[in-house]
């Protein structure tokens, strides 16, 4: 599955996550298995090259996720995570939260 993430740079493990308004790039976090399987960048969410992506992930309850959710993906936000690796560590125990919740 694959999980994106609006972040403010290309360092896999400094990078943190940003509100939409902010966002200098877009990880791409490819997860299976309960592990993270590769992240990647890209400068327009568009740009991923993927067709599908399962989730997303943004940093408040406030941003708007309309068009994501338009898009088929599941939203979810943030509780104290800023960093990719605390973000995945949350996703992995359900420590997420939905948006609209």
């Amino acid at each position: 599955m694959f999980i994106l993430i609006p972040v403010d740079g290309t360092d896999e493990k400094a990078s943190k996550i940003t509100p939409l308004a902010q966002v200098k790039k877009w990880a791409l976090v490819s997860f299976d298995a309960g592990e993270v399987q590769s992240v990647s960048f890209a400068d327009d969410r568009h740009e991923t090259g993927e067709s599908w992506i399962d989730f997303i992930v943004l940093k408040n309850k406030f941003e708007n996720y309309l068009d994501f959710m338009e898009e088929g993906m599941m939203v979810l936000v943030c509780r104290e995570e800023e960093t990719i690796e605390e973000i995945m560590e949350a996703f992995k125990f359900k420590e997420l939260d939905e948006a609209g919740i």
